[in-house]
């Protein structure tokens, strides 16, 4: 290979596809067993902004891929051990394989067509230019985030997860949307609070979308997984780690990159697993659990919690580090209750939703009688109430009168009662006292009516001291 070969000049092509680079760098591994060769292939690639490892070997290579993630891999064909297309071979069995271009000094047609059913994305023979690897490097990893794009949505479109628009007419609200597109397309880290059945996730999706960024939005639930299950989800696990991880497994944090990456019900997080997470922002980066190779975090952040964390904090439940990490921008959701004139609008959407094209109407008195509900559990509580309608009406119904709605009359009284000193958790207690009396106490039902789950309902009824009554 000649010096002139090896120049690190710019061509128009490599200058244009610059800006597809991520900020945080492409992870590149390049196996070339030429000691010269290889430091100046490292040395150019790093220069160029990527994070670089060198080996020297196929085995080294099939190491250094199984121990660690790397969106591409430079592979010379002939090396000691294990040659390049063996170890294109390999990497098919891979659950989430690097995209790899092969290099070599004596390649022949035959060669280049096995890479390339192999799998490889390009085949390069020496010498060659530097610019030519730098530009093969940055669209070979656009085709990877493709892939890894294209994997996620299939899993979205699976489980036919839609994503509803904010629906609202309250001037508040209004002023939390406009809050939301002033922040979206920032970095910030976005805290949603608000009573449960608010929103809270939809408010997510929404920053989501307005942020422009073309990574996935990943969810997690800190209050439905156990703590070792959600520490595994979080920050993924490596081959061997514990009894059954046969393969690396990337957490939600890795899989949220270039993305948004929504926490619901931070609170619920244990003191252990918010120590974790707030070093993982503090450096940016984390290990998977049993690993030692650090990942870089470049997703942005979106929590939401259902309690008041900073009175959390002066309890000594939640870490004071943490939530002046996630909270740069705090965004308060208001209770239904407070949204009466959302209610109607809202009922109204989500009929159109259910009911198809020609859903039925809301009579007045079903307006006035949902508008002097208190909705404890909130725009949840409100959908499932309006799906029960849809299911048990009939199709030639074309109004939803105040009977047909699954809402206690005398339930609401309290509600319409603004300046008693009925509490809220008196309302929610009554409440649910009667929606489990509607149901004949089975707390599935009860739950489901109610917008929360048997955890929760379960949880409740422990709370208030509710007892079922005894039949006879």
């Amino acid at each position: 290979m000649t010096s002139s070969s090896m120049t690190p000049d710019r061509t128009p092509l490599e200058r244009a596809s610059a800006d597809t680079q991520p900020s945080r760098g492409i992870r590149v591994l390049v196996a070339e067993d030429e000691e010269n060769l290889a430091q100046i292939l490292c040395t150019f690639l790093r220069s160029r902004g990527h994070q670089v490892a060198c080996v020297g070997d196929g085995k080294a290579a099939l190491q250094a891929l199984r121990d660690e993630a790397y969106d591409v891999a430079i592979v010379d064909i002939v090396m000691p051990e294990v040659d390049g297309l063996e170890v294109l071979r390999q990497l098919r069995s891979e659950p989430e394989p690097p995209e790899v271009i092969v290099i070599t000094g004596n390649g022949t047609v035959e060669t280049a067509i096995t890479a390339m059913k192999l799998g490889a994305y390009d085949y390069l023979a020496k010498p060659y230019r530097m610019a030519e690897i730098d530009v093969l490097v940055r669209r070979a990893w656009e085709k990877h985030q493709l892939a890894r794009e294209n994997r996620y949505l299939q899993a979205r479109l699976s489980r036919a997860d839609s994503t509803p628009e904010v629906v609202t007419q309250y001037a508040p609200m209004h002023a939390v949307l406009a809050l939301l597109e002033r922040v979206a397309t920032t970095d910030s880290p976005v805290l949603i609070t608000g009573e449960s059945g608010t929103g809270k996730r939809l408010l997510a999706r929404a920053i989501h979308r307005l942020s422009g960024r073309t990574g996935p939005i990943i969810e997690a639930d800190s209050s439905l997984l156990a703590e070792g299950v959600l520490d595994i989800e979080l920050f993924g696990h490596e081959r061997g780690a514990f009894s059954g991880a046969v393969t690396r497994k990337a957490g939600l944090i890795e899989l949220a990159a270039g993305g948004t990456l929504f926490i619901g019900d931070i609170g619920m997080l244990s003191t252990k697993l918010q120590s974790k997470l707030a070093r993982t922002l503090e450096h940016g980066s984390f290990f998977r659990v049993g690993g030692t190779q650090k990942v870089e975090v470049s997703a942005r952040l979106v929590t939401s919690s259902n309690h008041d964390l900073e009175q959390a904090v002066h309890d000594g439940r939640f870490r004071d580090d943490l939530l002046c990490r996630v909270n740069a921008v705090t965004v308060s959701l208001p209770p239904l209750r407070e949204r009466t004139v959302d209610i109607p609008l809202l009922a109204q959407h989500f009929l159109t939703q259910l009911a198809g094209s020609s859903p039925p109407t809301l009579t007045a008195d079903a307006i006035a009688l949902m508008q002097a509900y208190p909705w404890p559990g909130n725009v949840r509580e409100l959908r499932n109430a309006i799906e029960r309608v849809v299911l048990l009406s009939n199709a030639e119904q074309t109004e939803i009168r105040a009977q047909d709605l699954p809402l206690s009359p005398h339930s609401s009284a309290p509600r319409a009662s603004v300046g008693s000193q009925v509490t809220l958790a008196e309302l929610e207690r009554q409440h649910i006292e009667a929606v489990l009396s509607q149901s004949n106490w089975h707390q599935g039902r009860a739950a489901k009516t109610l917008g929360i789950s048997s955890k929760t309902l379960y949880r409740k009824i422990r709370e208030y001291g509710l007892t079922r009554p005894k039949k006879g």
